[in-house]
């Protein structure tokens, strides 16, 4: 499949409706097929479908962007682990017991001399789909390609389901592999299935109406869906990962669980078992696969120094720089640190690189200085290798000292101190609100009662802006920043209902109140689009603002709970920029919106009283007002992108610090997690994170 999304117009599934597989005797097995017949299609089967194009889509640009695509990566090899870890190899293959699973279609029932054999992706992906337990766990030391693997794998499973020899019915039995963090779980809160479909709902869109959840959790209980979940190696604490482990023993899909081996080692010992599981070890690289991949990107004949080097990894297996190319990430760096004729051969020198640690450490710090070096045929970087380096050392210190792999970016905001952001908001808001709002009061009354009034109301006026902006470096989840979000189906037709309720009943009320009807309709539109907000998830945009804030507090939860989506934009599978850059788009918008609907209300109402001038002004004045302390003032992106001013001018980190970040990831020294960031590798982190 090139290019191509899988998931034809077919069904997805992998429905488990009680025992598939049946012992009848001594190494035989007979399986229990589902019958489909005339059953008709389910309605999940089409969202199965759309969930495999979205994911498909999502991890090819990952991919490539990881180096996964471009040159072939380097075959990962395994083998069934030796250690502690799981049961016998007849639990998980139903050798005289039960099969939870049955085989995906075109694919075997696997056999404990399939599994003792080990092998490549190829036999990694028949594993997976023939495993009777559906039970897998990944294992491997630090920078073997654990993470790697997953992704491959993931990949592999898609294509195996758009195979075009596979019918509606079998594709209906291939679940859709999706591939998530165990970060933010606490099983003893939330079943495996309800934690994993609230991550769906927020990171796919197809999840994001009313009922998506739902549907999600319905993909995930039939089977439709396979969990790949990476980083139990980085849930804090023994506990947590066994409890998180013995939660998924119970899970209703198949599991593939990826994580160091020590820690998996730690959370077996707790009698914390994935119940019927595997456990395979990713295997080193070896020098001949290592010869292979490097040699293949070098001209013929391969420069001398790569000649010295390759002919070390075949002929000296146990040499440090041999032990050091033995992974993966080691690999890759030698290749992107070194060009065609660069001097690659002074990892040779046992007097400088003695052991493979010294060499592992010796490429990762040059790692950051090679990605922005330029290079012929590329663009130049926008930014120097020092200030790169500075940048990344300051953001994995920052990271070491959170104790977190992950950076989210609505959590700069707290790298620097708040209170020249205060003054700075206090006194644009002061100056930007104040002065039109004086020279509306002068003209409606030009005495001094008006600047005595003017004046410290400015200033008041910036001082509660600047305490609002300030409130932004607190920690805090990532609020919504999608259209849909806030303006859901539910609340739009609320918003609608509540103008015209409002304007109608001005219109009947007209004897009783001056002015013609369509000014009833217009002056109660702003509540109208009010209703919308605090309906939806906009209730913080129009926090505290008069007349239009009725709604926004917490005794209004229950309203918005039974018209609002889950929010998509906390972990949708967008990059973290782009994340930012619509919330800083959308904040920015829907605070020119209420600052307008402000306007609307005050200015035709001052004009009828007071004429047409000072009503224009009145709703100029005020929509300004508004605007900025709905838009910029509560706006996160804005406050992420202020302190990244604060840290340029204290750390020398980029001004436009979001921009470097999403740079870093298309370096592959960052990537990404649906809006958040984490370093390449784990070890590239706490390398840059050592003091100096």
């Amino acid at each position: 499949m090139s290019g191509s999304a899988p998931g034809p117009d077919g069904v997805s599934g992998n429905a488990f409706h009680g025992p598939v597989a049946l012992q009848t005797g001594a190494g035989s097995t007979q399986h229990v097929h589902h019958h489909h017949g005339s059953e008709p299609p389910s309605p999940l089967d089409a969202s199965a479908d759309e969930l495999a194009r979205a994911v498909w889509t999502q991890w090819q640009e990952e991919a490539g962007l990881r180096q996964l695509m471009e040159p072939p990566p380097l075959p990962p090899r395994w083998r069934v682990t030796g250690r502690d870890l799981s049961g016998s190899l007849g639990a998980a293959t139903a050798k005289g017991r039960w099969a939870r699973f049955e085989p995906l279609p075109g694919l075997a029932a696997v056999t404990r001399e399939r599994l003792r054999a080990g092998g490549g992706l190829d036999e990694l992906h028949a594993v997976y789909g023939g495993l009777a337990s559906g039970r897998l766990l990944l294992l491997g030391t630090p920078a073997v390609g654990k993470t790697a693997t997953a992704v491959l794998l993931l990949l592999a499973a898609l294509r195996h389901r758009a195979r075009p020899d596979l019918s509606a019915k079998e594709r209906a039995r291939v679940p859709v592999p999706v591939l998530l963090t165990l970060d933010g779980w606490d099983p003893a809160r939330e079943k495996p299935t309800e934690w994993a479909a609230q991550r769906l709902s927020r990171e796919y869109t197809l999840f994001a109406g009313r009922g998506g959840r739902g549907r999600a959790r319905q993909l995930l209980e039939s089977g439709r869906v396979a969990l790949f979940l990476d980083g139990l190696d980085e849930v804090d604490g023994n506990k947590l990962r066994g409890a998180m482990v013995t939660a998924l023993s119970q899970a209703p899909c198949r599991l593939v669980l990826v994580s160091r081996a020590l820690e998996a080692v730690l959370t077996a010992k707790r009698s914390a078992r994935l119940g019927s599981a595997v456990a395979l070890e990713i295997q080193p690289v070896e020098s001949v696969e290592a010869t292979t991949y490097l040699l293949d990107q070098l001209p013929d004949p391969a420069p001398a120094a790569w000649r010295a080097l390759t002919d070390r990894l075949l002929h000296a297996p146990d040499s440090a720089v041999a032990r050091a190319l033995a992974k993966p990430l080691a690999i890759t760096l030698v290749r992107d640190i070194y060009a065609d004729d660069g001097p690659v051969d002074e990892l040779l020198d046992s007097a400088r690189f003695n052991t493979s640690t010294e060499v592992e450490n010796h490429l990762l710090d040059h790692a950051v200085t090679a990605a922005y070096t330029p290079r012929l045929g590329t663009p130049a970087p926008s930014w120097s290798a020092e200030t790169a380096e500075r940048a990344l050392r300051f953001v994995a210190r920052r990271l070491a000292d959170e104790g977190s792999r992950n950076l989210r970016w609505w959590h700069i905001t707290g790298w620097a101190e708040v209170r020249p952001r205060r003054l700075a908001m206090w006194a644009l808001v002061s100056v930007v609100c104040g002065v039109p709002t004086f020279v509306v009061m002068w003209l409606a009354s030009p005495t001094l009662s008006t600047v005595l009034l003017a004046v410290p109301g400015a200033v008041l006026g910036g001082w509660v802006a600047g305490d609002r902006f300030a409130e932004l470096s607190d920690p805090q989840p990532l609020q919504s920043a999608g259209w849909r979000d806030i303006f859901t189906p539910g609340a739009i037709v609320s918003g609608v209902v509540e103008w015209l309720v409002l304007g109608t009943a001005a219109t009947l009320s007209a004897p009783l109140l001056p002015g013609p009807a369509w000014l009833c309709f217009l002056t109660t539109l702003p509540l109208g689009y009010t209703g919308m907000l605090v309906t939806g998830r906009g209730h913080q945009i129009v926090a505290g603002v008069p007349l239009l804030s009725a709604g926004a507090g917490s005794w209004y939860d229950d309203v918005r709970e039974h018209y609002n989506r889950p929010p998509l934009q906390d972990t949708r599978s967008v990059g973290p920029r782009d994340v930012w850059r619509h919330h800083l788009g959308l904040r920015l918008v829907l605070g020119l919106l209420t600052g307008v609907a402000v306007g609307l209300l005050a200015g035709p109402l001052v004009a009828w009283f007071l004429g047409s001038p000072l009503g224009a002004l009145a709703a100029f004045s005020s929509a300004l007002l508004t605007a900025v302390m709905a838009g910029p003032v509560c706006n996160t992106a804005v406050a992420t992108a202020a302190t990244a001013l604060q840290l340029s001018a204290r750390e020398g980190t980029p001004v436009r610090l979001m921009a470097f970040l999403e740079d870093a990831r298309r370096r592959n020294l960052l990537r990404a997690t649906g809006p958040v960031y984490q370093f390449r590798h784990a070890r590239l982190q706490e390398r840059l994170a050592r003091p100096r």
